[in-house]
């Protein structure tokens, strides 16, 4: 299974946000390519980051180390990073590792979009 990665800027009430929509399997073989794509937004000036994981099938911990290192990297200008999910499968893996304490896991991008920090 392959990764496909699109982005689009939705503006909402808490201001602009980047949607980063990700499908397919996030593993040790397609995470670079997530990295990548959340390094480059971050240096063009994209701190308010939405990763939509509705098409995400698959995730390993190579995948959270990068959505860990994409945190870390919008919070070093004063952004923030959202999860969309409401997949069961995938919401245990950040119960199981406590990282629900660690990234704002929403059930919609409209919710995410609207969120104020």
């Amino acid at each position: 299974m392959d990764l496909s990665l699109s982005t689009r800027n939705v503006s909402g009430p808490a201001g602009d946000r980047t949607v980063v929509e990700v499908g397919g399997e996030i593993d040790v073989y397609t995470a670079p390519k997530l990295r990548e794509q959340l390094v480059e937004l971050v240096n063009d000036g994209s701190y308010h980051l939405v990763v939509d994981m509705e098409g995400v099938d698959f995730l390993d911990s190579t995948g959270l180390g990068v959505l860990v290192g994409g945190l870390k990297r919008v919070r070093a200008h004063e952004g923030s990073l959202r999860l969309v999910c409401n997949q069961e499968r995938i919401l245990k893996i950040f119960r199981i590792t406590g990282l629900t304490k660690v990234f704002p896991i929403h059930t919609t991008v409209e919710e995410a979009v609207a969120a104020t920090d």
